[in-house]
Protein backbone atom coordinates (compact mmCIF):
# COMPACT_ATOMS: atom_id res chain seq x y z
CA UNK A 1 0.00 0.00 0.00
CA UNK A 2 1.21 3.50 -0.70
CA UNK A 3 2.44 5.33 2.35
CA UNK A 4 0.76 8.50 3.46
CA UNK A 5 -2.87 7.44 3.38
CA UNK A 6 -4.85 8.77 6.29
CA UNK A 7 -7.29 6.62 8.18
CA UNK A 8 -10.59 8.16 9.14
CA UNK A 9 -13.13 6.34 11.27
CA UNK A 10 -16.74 7.29 10.81
CA UNK A 11 -19.52 6.63 13.32
CA UNK A 12 -23.14 5.74 13.15
CA UNK A 13 -24.20 9.01 11.51
CA UNK A 14 -23.89 7.27 8.15
CA UNK A 15 -26.92 5.18 9.05
CA UNK A 16 -29.26 8.07 8.30
CA UNK A 17 -27.97 8.72 4.79
CA UNK A 18 -30.29 6.34 2.99
CA UNK A 19 -33.50 6.52 5.00
CA UNK A 20 -35.22 5.44 8.16
CA UNK A 21 -36.67 2.04 7.39
CA UNK A 22 -34.07 0.34 9.59
CA UNK A 23 -35.42 2.09 12.70
CA UNK A 24 -38.78 1.75 14.39
CA UNK A 25 -40.63 5.04 15.00
CA UNK A 26 -41.75 6.27 18.37
CA UNK A 27 -45.36 5.62 19.33
CA UNK A 28 -47.11 8.08 21.63
CA UNK A 29 -49.51 6.80 24.29
CA UNK A 30 -52.99 8.37 24.74
CA UNK A 31 -53.48 11.32 27.12
CA UNK A 32 -55.42 10.49 30.27
CA UNK A 33 -56.40 14.15 30.78
CA UNK A 34 -56.57 16.85 28.10
CA UNK A 35 -54.81 19.33 30.35
CA UNK A 36 -51.96 16.96 31.27
CA UNK A 37 -48.81 17.72 29.23
CA UNK A 38 -47.09 14.83 27.56
CA UNK A 39 -43.61 14.19 28.89
CA UNK A 40 -40.77 12.47 27.14
CA UNK A 41 -41.14 9.43 29.37
CA UNK A 42 -44.70 8.88 28.14
CA UNK A 43 -43.39 7.97 24.69
CA UNK A 44 -41.79 4.66 23.85
CA UNK A 45 -39.39 4.11 21.01
CA UNK A 46 -37.34 1.23 19.71
CA UNK A 47 -33.64 2.09 19.46
CA UNK A 48 -32.37 2.43 15.91
CA UNK A 49 -30.57 -0.65 14.64
CA UNK A 50 -27.56 0.27 12.59
CA UNK A 51 -27.20 -1.93 9.46
CA UNK A 52 -24.08 -4.14 9.28
CA UNK A 53 -20.92 -2.34 8.24
CA UNK A 54 -22.12 1.21 8.83
CA UNK A 55 -20.57 1.56 12.28
CA UNK A 56 -16.99 1.29 13.48
CA UNK A 57 -18.35 -0.10 16.79
CA UNK A 58 -21.11 -2.64 17.50
CA UNK A 59 -21.90 -5.32 20.08
CA UNK A 60 -19.09 -3.94 22.26
CA UNK A 61 -16.42 -4.44 19.56
CA UNK A 62 -14.50 -1.74 17.66
CA UNK A 63 -12.48 -1.88 14.45
CA UNK A 64 -9.22 0.04 14.80
CA UNK A 65 -7.17 0.59 11.65
CA UNK A 66 -3.40 1.13 11.78
CA UNK A 67 -1.30 3.28 9.45
CA UNK A 68 1.45 1.11 8.03
CA UNK A 69 2.72 -0.36 4.77
CA UNK A 70 0.18 -3.18 4.75
CA UNK A 71 -3.41 -2.84 5.86
CA UNK A 72 -3.22 -3.43 9.60
CA UNK A 73 -5.92 -3.38 12.25
CA UNK A 74 -7.19 -4.99 15.41
CA UNK A 75 -10.60 -5.64 16.96
CA UNK A 76 -10.93 -4.30 20.47
CA UNK A 77 -13.40 -6.08 22.73
CA UNK A 78 -15.81 -4.88 25.43
CA UNK A 79 -12.88 -4.49 27.85
CA UNK A 80 -10.87 -2.41 25.39
CA UNK A 81 -8.20 -5.03 24.75
CA UNK A 82 -7.53 -6.66 21.36
CA UNK A 83 -9.62 -9.76 20.72
CA UNK A 84 -7.50 -12.84 20.05
CA UNK A 85 -10.08 -15.64 19.74
CA UNK A 86 -12.39 -15.90 16.74
CA UNK A 87 -14.59 -18.70 15.45
CA UNK A 88 -13.76 -20.11 12.03
CA UNK A 89 -16.53 -19.30 9.55
CA UNK A 90 -16.27 -20.42 5.94
CA UNK A 91 -12.74 -21.64 6.60
CA UNK A 92 -11.45 -18.28 7.93
CA UNK A 93 -11.46 -16.48 11.27
CA UNK A 94 -12.09 -13.12 9.63
CA UNK A 95 -13.21 -11.92 6.20
CA UNK A 96 -12.05 -8.47 5.13
CA UNK A 97 -13.83 -6.57 2.35
CA UNK A 98 -12.36 -3.38 0.89
CA UNK A 99 -14.19 -1.25 -1.68
CA UNK A 100 -13.98 2.35 -2.79
CA UNK A 101 -17.01 4.42 -1.81
CA UNK A 102 -18.06 4.79 -5.45
CA UNK A 103 -18.47 0.99 -5.58
CA UNK A 104 -15.25 0.20 -7.46
CA UNK A 105 -12.02 -1.59 -6.52
CA UNK A 106 -13.68 -4.45 -4.63
CA UNK A 107 -11.34 -6.79 -2.71
CA UNK A 108 -12.16 -9.81 -0.52
CA UNK A 109 -9.04 -10.78 1.41
CA UNK A 110 -8.08 -12.78 4.49
CA UNK A 111 -5.54 -11.19 6.84
CA UNK A 112 -3.22 -13.05 9.19
CA UNK A 113 -3.37 -12.47 12.94
CA UNK A 114 -0.48 -12.47 15.40
CA UNK A 115 -1.01 -14.02 18.87
CA UNK A 116 -1.59 -10.55 20.38
CA UNK A 117 -4.58 -9.88 18.10
CA UNK A 118 -2.91 -7.70 15.46
CA UNK A 119 -4.13 -8.38 11.90
CA UNK A 120 -2.40 -7.42 8.64
CA UNK A 121 -2.65 -8.14 4.93
CA UNK A 122 -0.59 -6.82 1.98
CA UNK A 123 -2.94 -4.61 0.00
CA UNK A 124 -1.98 -2.04 -2.61
CA UNK A 125 -4.59 0.60 -3.32
CA UNK A 126 -3.37 2.48 -6.37
CA UNK A 127 -6.42 4.62 -7.15
CA UNK A 128 -7.15 7.70 -5.08
CA UNK A 129 -10.34 8.00 -3.09
CA UNK A 130 -12.15 7.08 0.09
CA UNK A 131 -12.31 3.33 0.76
CA UNK A 132 -14.58 1.40 3.09
CA UNK A 133 -13.04 -1.47 5.06
CA UNK A 134 -15.43 -4.15 6.39
CA UNK A 135 -14.37 -6.69 9.00
CA UNK A 136 -16.76 -9.67 9.06
CA UNK A 137 -16.14 -11.99 12.03
CA UNK A 138 -17.54 -13.85 15.03
CA UNK A 139 -15.61 -13.60 18.31
CA UNK A 140 -15.53 -16.84 20.27
CA UNK A 141 -18.52 -16.76 22.65
CA UNK A 142 -19.63 -13.49 21.03
CA UNK A 143 -22.16 -12.42 18.39
CA UNK A 144 -21.47 -12.38 14.67
CA UNK A 145 -20.43 -8.82 13.86
CA UNK A 146 -19.57 -6.68 10.84
CA UNK A 147 -17.72 -3.42 11.46
CA UNK A 148 -16.73 -0.75 8.97
CA UNK A 149 -14.17 2.07 8.86
CA UNK A 150 -12.87 4.41 6.17
CA UNK A 151 -9.35 5.01 4.90
CA UNK A 152 -8.20 7.65 2.46
CA UNK A 153 -5.80 7.31 -0.46
CA UNK A 154 -4.47 10.66 -1.65
CA UNK A 155 -4.38 11.66 -5.29
CA UNK A 156 -6.59 12.72 -8.16
CA UNK A 157 -9.94 11.14 -7.32
CA UNK A 158 -12.18 10.37 -10.30
CA UNK A 159 -15.44 8.75 -9.17
CA UNK A 160 -17.01 6.11 -11.39
CA UNK A 161 -20.65 5.65 -12.29
CA UNK A 162 -21.91 2.08 -12.49
CA UNK A 163 -24.75 1.51 -14.94
CA UNK A 164 -27.23 -1.23 -14.11
CA UNK A 165 -26.00 -4.59 -15.39
CA UNK A 166 -26.79 -8.29 -15.04
CA UNK A 167 -23.91 -9.64 -17.12
CA UNK A 168 -20.21 -9.30 -16.39
CA UNK A 169 -17.19 -10.67 -18.26
CA UNK A 170 -13.96 -11.51 -16.46
CA UNK A 171 -10.99 -13.47 -17.89
CA UNK A 172 -13.15 -14.93 -20.66
CA UNK A 173 -15.95 -16.02 -18.32
CA UNK A 174 -19.41 -14.52 -18.91
CA UNK A 175 -21.32 -14.37 -15.63
CA UNK A 176 -25.06 -13.67 -15.65
CA UNK A 177 -27.34 -12.88 -12.73
CA UNK A 178 -31.04 -13.78 -13.01
CA UNK A 179 -33.65 -12.64 -10.51
CA UNK A 180 -34.86 -9.43 -8.87
CA UNK A 181 -34.21 -7.76 -5.54
CA UNK A 182 -37.29 -7.04 -3.40
CA UNK A 183 -36.91 -4.56 -0.56
CA UNK A 184 -37.56 -6.07 2.85
CA UNK A 185 -38.22 -9.57 1.52
CA UNK A 186 -36.13 -12.60 0.61
CA UNK A 187 -35.32 -12.77 -3.10
CA UNK A 188 -33.62 -15.55 -5.03
CA UNK A 189 -30.94 -14.73 -7.58
CA UNK A 190 -29.36 -17.39 -9.77
CA UNK A 191 -25.88 -17.25 -11.26
CA UNK A 192 -24.99 -18.70 -14.65
CA UNK A 193 -21.39 -18.91 -15.89
CA UNK A 194 -20.20 -19.71 -19.41
CA UNK A 195 -16.81 -19.76 -21.13
CA UNK A 196 -16.46 -19.83 -24.91
CA UNK A 197 -20.22 -20.15 -25.08
CA UNK A 198 -20.31 -23.34 -23.00
CA UNK A 199 -21.75 -23.59 -19.46
CA UNK A 200 -19.21 -23.98 -16.67
CA UNK A 201 -20.53 -26.82 -14.53
CA UNK A 202 -17.44 -27.74 -12.51
CA UNK A 203 -16.97 -24.76 -10.21
CA UNK A 204 -14.66 -25.50 -7.30
CA UNK A 205 -15.56 -24.80 -3.71
CA UNK A 206 -14.07 -21.57 -2.49
CA UNK A 207 -14.04 -21.20 1.30
CA UNK A 208 -16.48 -24.08 1.55
CA UNK A 209 -19.05 -22.86 -1.00
CA UNK A 210 -19.64 -22.60 -4.75
CA UNK A 211 -19.58 -18.83 -4.48
CA UNK A 212 -19.72 -15.82 -2.17
CA UNK A 213 -21.97 -12.84 -2.79
CA UNK A 214 -21.55 -9.44 -1.14
CA UNK A 215 -24.28 -6.83 -1.61
CA UNK A 216 -23.64 -3.17 -0.79
CA UNK A 217 -26.35 -0.51 -0.76
CA UNK A 218 -24.97 2.16 -3.09
CA UNK A 219 -26.14 5.14 -1.06
CA UNK A 220 -24.24 4.29 2.12
CA UNK A 221 -22.57 0.87 1.63
CA UNK A 222 -24.75 -1.03 4.09
CA UNK A 223 -23.34 -4.57 3.95
CA UNK A 224 -24.80 -8.02 3.26
CA UNK A 225 -22.73 -11.22 2.81
CA UNK A 226 -24.59 -14.35 1.67
CA UNK A 227 -23.68 -17.85 0.52
CA UNK A 228 -25.38 -20.11 -2.01
CA UNK A 229 -28.25 -22.44 -1.27
CA UNK A 230 -27.77 -26.20 -1.51
CA UNK A 231 -28.17 -27.74 -4.95
CA UNK A 232 -26.55 -27.98 -8.34
CA UNK A 233 -27.41 -24.40 -9.34
CA UNK A 234 -25.63 -21.42 -7.82
CA UNK A 235 -28.51 -19.65 -6.10
CA UNK A 236 -28.51 -17.05 -3.36
CA UNK A 237 -31.31 -15.95 -1.03
CA UNK A 238 -30.79 -12.20 -0.75
CA UNK A 239 -32.81 -9.94 1.53
CA UNK A 240 -32.05 -6.26 1.02
CA UNK A 241 -33.51 -3.92 3.65
CA UNK A 242 -34.75 -0.97 1.61
CA UNK A 243 -35.56 0.10 -1.92
CA UNK A 244 -32.64 1.47 -3.91
CA UNK A 245 -29.63 0.53 -5.98
CA UNK A 246 -27.18 -2.16 -4.87
CA UNK A 247 -23.73 -3.25 -5.99
CA UNK A 248 -23.29 -7.05 -5.92
CA UNK A 249 -19.93 -8.83 -6.03
CA UNK A 250 -19.65 -12.54 -6.73
CA UNK A 251 -16.46 -14.49 -5.93
CA UNK A 252 -16.18 -17.87 -7.68
CA UNK A 253 -13.37 -20.35 -8.25
CA UNK A 254 -12.60 -22.34 -11.39
CA UNK A 255 -9.38 -24.08 -12.40
CA UNK A 256 -7.81 -23.07 -9.08
CA UNK A 257 -8.25 -19.34 -9.57
CA UNK A 258 -10.71 -17.03 -7.84
CA UNK A 259 -12.41 -14.38 -9.94
CA UNK A 260 -14.93 -11.66 -9.15
CA UNK A 261 -17.99 -10.62 -11.14
CA UNK A 262 -19.73 -7.30 -10.47
CA UNK A 263 -23.38 -6.36 -10.90
CA UNK A 264 -25.52 -3.28 -10.27
CA UNK A 265 -29.24 -3.79 -9.58
CA UNK A 266 -32.12 -1.62 -8.49
CA UNK A 267 -34.86 -3.14 -6.35
CA UNK A 268 -38.02 -4.19 -8.11
CA UNK A 269 -40.98 -1.84 -7.83
CA UNK A 270 -43.91 -3.30 -5.90
CA UNK A 271 -46.09 -5.26 -8.25
CA UNK A 272 -43.70 -4.63 -11.12
CA UNK A 273 -40.46 -5.83 -12.58
CA UNK A 274 -36.84 -4.95 -11.99
CA UNK A 275 -35.36 -1.97 -13.77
Amino acid sequence: MRTGYKVALYGVALAVVFGGTWAAGAAAGPLTKPETPVTHDEHSAEPAKVPPGLSVSDNGYTLRLHENESLGFHISGPGGKPVTKFDVEHEKRLHLIVVRRDGSGFRHVHPEMTPDGMWSVPLELTEAGSYRVFADFKPTDGPKTTLGADLQVAGDYRPRHHAENRTFTVDGYEVTLDGDLDAGAASTVTIGITRDGKPVTDLQNYLGAKGHLVALRSADLAYLHVHPEQGDEVKFAVEVPTAGTYRLFLDFQHENEVRTAEFTLTTREEGGHGH
